[in-house]
């Protein structure tokens, strides 16, 4: 692990985005300061008792100084308001080519699994130059999602998935922390983001016990759990097919359109009466308590999957 540092090594390709944002805040901080403080300093001993300055009504009203230390600040404002909302919306949106892991946030550990099986707990494996996105929800309090090294910090919240991305850049084991306090643990909350070669960590994906991909145990768990005796086309219940619905556009009995989304598969999983879609009846139990989040996942990915293969295709 890397020794304490002021500050952490920047070792993602958004942590030199994050750390100039920052310092440019800090500078502009000084600056205001300075701007304050000195002048007040100056008046305290220009015009202290006893001094020989001169205190005559001086002249009323200045206009270029009013719109300058009105304009000024305006722009310097707008200025630092682009510029974080550019980071920001660099931050937010992961390349389309970036693996994919799932995380979930248990008190107190982090179980994640990559989108070929494997599963790790409280460490990640990544490879070097490549993009890794993560998809996270809790599977009981509010957690968060910790990489000082990377600078990516996210909320990880039981009940909806919530998301980051980033992309190291350098060779290493990096601190991973919870940084919001989950309980009388939260501080043993921690784990490593080990930073590999590319050839090592394809190595490495294939090391330990054969291990089926997250889509084909979301498959198997689709059969196990029930939903194919449903869900399916030639299903006898009257239920909505599933295949290739995710990413679409879903009518409701309600009238609303919804996006069938990783929150949406998830919602309808756990609460089946929130969004029931249109000519259909509120017929389904909840899986609240008889399934866990890692496994909605694999679910969730698997329905993803067919969105890639005719609709007939199994």
């Amino acid at each position: 692990m890397n020794q304490f540092r002021l500050f952490p090594l920047q070792a993602s390709s958004g942590a030199a985005q994050v750390d100039s944002l920052y310092f440019g805040l800090t500078a502009m901080m000084l600056f205001f300061c300075a701007v304050v403080f000195l002048p007040i300093v100056y008046f305290l001993i220009r015009y202290r008792r006893g001094s020989s300055a001169d205190r005559s009504n001086s002249s009323s009203g200045n206009n270029l100084l009013e719109s300058g230390w009105t304009l000024c600040p305006l722009i310097i404002s707008l200025g630092f308001f682009t510029w974080g909302a550019l980071v920001y919306y660099h931050i937010e949106r992961p390349p389309r080519d970036a693996l994919e892991v799932q995380v979930v946030a248990k008190q107190w550990m982090w179980k994640l699994q990559h989108a070929e099986g494997k599963k790790e707990i409280n460490e990640l494996h990544v490879p070097l130059g490549q993009a890794v996105a993560l998809k996270m929800t809790s599977q009981d309090v509010i957690h968060s999602f910790f990489i000082p090294a990377f600078r990516v910090k996210q909320d990880v919240v039981p009940g909806r998935y919530t998301s980051e991305w980033f992309q190291p850049t350098r060779l290493g084991e990096y601190h991973l922390f919870c940084a919001e306090y989950c309980g009388t643990d939260h501080s043993r909350m921690i784990g490593r983001v080990v930073v590999m070669e590319p050839t090592d960590y394809e190595r490495w994906l294939t090391t330990g016990d054969t291990i089926e991909s997250i889509v084909l145990e979301g498959r198997r768990l689709f059969r196990e759990k029930g939903c194919s005796g449903c869900h399916e086309s030639k299903s006898v219940v009257r239920a909505p097919p599933l295949s290739g619905v995710y990413g679409k556009q879903v009518p409701l009995n309600s009238g609303e359109v919804v996006t069938a989304d990783d929150q949406y598969l998830h919602d309808s999983i756990l609460l089946p009466g929130k969004q029931i879609s249109a000519g259909y009846d509120n017929v389904m139990p909840s899986f609240t308590g008889h399934i866990s989040e890692a496994e909605i996942m694999q679910i969730v990915a698997y329905l993803k999957s067919t969105g890639d293969r005719p609709q007939g295709e199994k």
